[in-house]
């Protein structure tokens, strides 16, 4: 083993050992000396070893991240002067910091109604900009998709300790979380101004911390290992995701020879029917479908004119483990589990998401010898569904 990896071995050991008195609350300023010298020799591989390692020992997330924000102030300083090289112009990562950039402007035109909403909090025409403003915000939702579905699959596929990912995906659901709730407060009548004020300090903080461990930690280290041509190889994705406020030029991917067409036909014992026709088919269903094989891989999900739930083609081949926030893939895991080992055959759920009731369903896949061959989740909007009484045997075309 080379002395810079022994020299970075030490280094995390011993910053887990001080990211573990801080979360557990026992950290002294006597102990702070101790190890100032790691301290300011951090660097942002480092981090994102140490945050592996702790996700790894199963810390509870919502202490987890409390811990981690108190832990990373201590290392502010030595991450802040770390040599760091501004992405060029256009590229992936130019597209994230430019739009990071906004988000900051954003805030800064925001935090002087939040002052003021304290002195006037019955003020309507303030309480109606306030409004716009974080509704304006919300489109940060877009950048954190963008990280969720395109760019985290590629981190996950390159970098071992990955598990960093959770804790930022849990950070954005409750940047999201507390938006769309500063948001609703402004509609009540008598507002309650200390939760207001919590939330919205909560806000500002998770959204700069994310800012800063995205430029400073998680995308110095990404490019350091992966190239500018595979990471801009994922901006098509991402344009057709959308980024929130500005928006790059359309790079297209390129590939390695033209595409071969397939036209021989699939044998599926009652019929057969060539590949183009199986995609239409799945594609003009009104459901979304997702397939997860038996080794817990995303292989397939169909594209219908309206999705529910957002696919990218970077989660193929992804654990399905792994396209799900920290908070709800227990769930995921429970289910695979149960219909790996033949305990269950579907699980269903339905929720309420913008004004449209969901099904979502997920079905065991099983060979003709009850061989376990993954999961296809089936996700359906059918509130008109609901709606319905009695029969209706005859054609009943309005138009």
């Amino acid at each position: 083993m080379s002395e810079f990896t022994l020299h970075k071995q030490h280094r995390v050991e011993k910053l887990v050992q001080l990211f573990l008195l801080v979360i557990r609350e026992e950290l002294t300023s006597n102990q702070v000396a101790d190890y100032q010298k790691v301290i300011d020799r951090a660097e942002p591989g480092d981090v994102i070893a140490v945050v592996d390692e702790l996700v790894k020992m199963q810390i509870p997330m919502p202490e987890l991240k409390k811990g981690i924000n108190k832990a990373l102030n201590l290392l502010n300083k030595s991450l802040r002067e770390f040599p760091y090289t501004a992405p060029s112009t256009g590229s992936f990562f130019d597209g994230l910091i430019r739009n990071n950039e906004q988000i900051d402007l954003r805030l800064k035109a925001i935090r002087p109604l939040l002052k003021e909403l304290n002195q006037k909090p019955e003020e309507t025409d303030l309480r109606g900009e306030l409004k716009n403003k974080l509704a304006d915000l919300q489109k940060i939702d877009l950048h954190y998709q963008i990280k969720e579905n395109v760019f985290f699959p590629l981190v996950e596929s390159f970098l071992p300790d990955y598990r960093c990912l959770q804790v930022m995906w849990s950070f954005h659901d409750d940047i999201r979380r507390n938006l769309k709730e500063v948001i609703q407060l402004l509609d009540v009548p008598s507002i309650d101004l200390p939760r207001f004020n919590r939330l919205s300090g909560d806000l500002f903080f998770n959204i700069y911390a994310i800012k800063f461990r995205e430029e400073r930690i998680l995308f110095p280290v990404i490019s350091a290992i992966v190239s500018e041509e595979k990471l801009n190889s994922l901006l098509p994705e991402s344009i057709e995701i959308g980024f929130p406020f500005v928006q790059p030029e359309r790079q297209e991917a390129k590939t390695s020879g033209p595409a071969t067409e397939i036209s021989g036909e699939v044998d599926l014992k009652t019929g057969s029917i060539t590949p183009e026709q199986i995609r239409l088919i799945f594609n003009h269903l009104p459901v979304d479908i997702t397939y997860v094989d038996e080794n817990n891989k995303v292989k397939f999900f169909s594209t219908p004119e309206k999705r529910i739930f957002r696919r990218t083609n970077s989660i193929i081949g992804r654990d399905v483990k792994n396209c799900h926030p920290h908070e709800s893939v227990h769930v995921v895991e429970q289910i695979v589990e149960a219909f790996r080992y033949g305990k269950k055959d579907r699980a269903s759920f339905w929720i309420q998401m913008k004004g449209e009731f969901i099904l979502i369903q997920y079905f065991a896949i099983r060979d003709e010898h009850g061989n376990y061959k993954g999961v296809v989740e089936v996700s359906q909007e059918i509130t008109e569904i609901r709606k319905l009484q009695g029969e209706q045997r005859l054609l009943d075309w309005t138009d």
